[in-house]
Parts: C-alpha cells; structure tokens; sequence
C-alpha cells in the first residue's frame, strides 16, 4: 500500500484517491481488500468474540454504503468479503471458521460469495453448475463457476453450492485459490469495476471433503443467508444514491434551483427504503418474506437510477466533457450495474410474479 491506513477515513481517502483506476484497469486491485481490512471494516457487524467489532448486519449494510460513495468496484469487492464471512458466521464448521475467519476479518485472505447460481438455482431460475460425485472421504468436484468478485491472485476463498450426482441434498463446500483443479481465469473483461478481481473458476476433478464444508444442506442454509446477501447489496445502491444526490447539491448549476423538488422527493424515498430495509433485518422478516427484500431491493436500484438523472441534469453540458466531467461518468456506469447484479431486476420481478401465482393458487 502506498500509504498507512490508521482508520476508516484513511481507508475511504485511498479508495476516492483510486476511484477512478478501480473503474477502469487492476493496477490496484490486489490493495483493496488489505485497506479495508487494515481499517476494520471487514470486522463490522462480527462478533467481538470472534475478532469482530460487534453489531449486527444492518452495521455492515451501512459500511458498504459508505465505501460504496466512493466507489462501486470496492463496495462490491466489501460485499463479496462480508458475504463469505456471514457463511462461515452460519456455518457449523467451526474448525473451517477459525482456520479462515481471523485472516479474512484482516484482509490477509479475500473472501468470494461464489452463491450467485446457488441464489438463482433457489428461485428455481437455473441449475448448479457444479457436480459433486461422491468417494470414500467426500466428493469429487466438477463444473465451472462463471463469474465471481475477489478472486485475489495471492490469496482468496470461495464458496460454491454443488449438486451432489447420488440424490443427496446439495450442499455448501469452500475452496480455496490452491486447491488442485480449480483455475481461476483471467479477469473477465468487464465494461467497468476492473479492479474488483473478476474472474471464472474452473473446477475439475477437485477433491473436497469435511474440512471445506460450509453446509450440508444448501436448500436449507441458503434462505438464511439471502436476507443479508441481499440487504449487503442494497447497501452499495444507497451508497451510489447518496453520492448522486450529494454531486447533485454541490454542481453550482444555474438551473439547480428547478432541482431542488427532485432532490427532496428522491431523498425521501430513498430514507424511507433504508427505514424499510433497516427495520426488516432488525424484525427477521426478511427470513420468512423475502418478497418484501425483493421489493426493496427493486425499489432502491430505481432511486440509483433517479439519482444519476438527477445527477446529469444537474451537470448539464460539463457531463460530457472530460475536463468537467469529474467522477459523473465513473457513477452513470456504475448505476448501469446496480440492475444486474445477481439476483437481477429481471429475475427479482420473475420471482415476485411467481410468488403471487403460488398466492393466487
């Protein structure tokens, strides 16, 4: 790192610093999980006896947030590590836990949720895309994982759910970048958040037992993960709404005064969703109505995109100018993503229909 980072505000100044290279290449990618490991963000809503900081998840959905008004590649990369620590929070593998958890609570060790087609597979959208055929002491693991977030070169584990080929449930296993058999690729070529480590892993003839499972039993263990899968990711669309609507106040624009009814109503309805989402995590409802999250994960990827309008016309002609443009173009592509970050709005809407097709029946 070419700075000490003493605290979270030391932490967040580096990621504005490198906002713009995080968007667009990895020359910094490798650094991103150290420096918020090394500001104790990774400790947020962790139990202080397990080396965290205490507090619970909405903690940690507000962490990303703020890392997320600096930059999107970083709070996904934040959301990725979180996830994969709230997994082994749930599993009951503690000897995988206390191997793992102190060097990813550190940053030393980069943590990938791995689950998007496990989350997919839940909703009955597609298959697991990894095969376990059983042996004497495990499984043996084959398939391919498409598209997962901090997948650190110098170190990083990943969750994948695979499907075991003798009937049994599928399950939760762990595997870790020196696993023989699991290549990662080279990092996806991605229109931005280049430096969010980005790549494919493919998974052939991987030998995995005891010691990396994370859950016996994926049709039980993912539903109660999902409300903080998805509650994590809400935290980076507040946290890009948030610095729309902030560059929006501060443009100077002549016509700003003709905004200002735009920005009050998009303020208010994105403090009512995070009201919504907070009280939702603190009630466990999510747990049994996970239609409610899905709507206001919705809800808040539509107030990104009133946001980033807000933003251009606030803007105006200097949006496009690269002199001018300052970290507007940065936040419209990152919005762009906010859609399709799986589980997408088109999947969330196909679930949401679904659900009320099994009310109707």
């Amino acid at each position: 790192m070419t700075q000490t980072i003493r605290s979270q505000d030391d932490a967040l100044a580096w990621v504005s610093a490198h906002a713009a290279s995080l968007d667009r290449d990895a020359t910094y990618a490798d650094q991103v999980v150290p420096v918020l490991g090394a500001a104790g963000f990774f400790r947020i809503g962790v139990p202080a006896e397990l080396g965290g900081s205490g507090g619970g998840t909405w903690d940690a959905v507000e962490a990303i947030a703020r890392v997320a008004e600096h930059s999107l590649t970083v709070a996904f990369v934040f959301w990725g590590q979180r996830c994969f620590i709230g997994y082994l929070l749930d599993s009951d593998n503690t000897a995988l836990r206390e191997r793992t958890l102190p060097a990813l609570l550190s940053g030393e060790l980069a943590g990938a949720t791995g689950l998007s087609n496990a989350m997919k597979y839940l909703s009955g959208i597609e298959n697991l895309s990894v095969a376990a055929t059983p042996t004497a002491d495990g499984w043996t693991l084959d398939g391919r994982l498409p598209w997962v977030t901090n997948l650190r070169r110098s170190g990083y584990v990943v969750a994948a759910a695979v499907e075991p080929t003798d009937g049994q449930p599928p399950a939760v296993v762990a595997l870790f970048h020196d696993t023989p058999g699991a290549v990662r690729s080279d990092d996806l070529e991605l229109l931005a958040l280049r430096g969010s480590n980005t790549a494919a892993i493919d998974i052939r003839g991987v030998a995995s037992g005891a010691g990396e499972l994370i859950a016996a039993d994926a049709r039980a263990f993912l539903p109660r993960v999902r409300p903080a899968f998805l509650s994590l990711q809400c935290g980076m669309s507040i946290g890009l709404a948030r610095a729309s609507l902030a560059a929006s106040k501060a443009s100077g624009s002549a016509a700003r005064a003709g905004l200002q009814a735009r920005i009050d109503g998009i303020e208010t309805d994105l403090a009512d969703a995070i009201s919504a989402l907070r009280n939702g995590l603190a009630d466990g409802s999510f747990a049994v109505q996970a239609a409610t999250l899905f709507r206001i994960r919705i809800r808040l990827a539509g107030i990104v995109r009133e946001a980033a309008d807000l933003e251009l016309d606030a803007t105006g002609g200097r949006a496009y100018l690269l002199a001018t443009t300052g970290d507007f173009a940065r936040r419209w592509l990152e919005a762009a993503f906010v859609p399709v970050v799986t589980p997408s709005l088109t999947q969330l809407h196909g679930e949401l229909e679904r659900h009320a097709a099994l009310r109707a029946a």
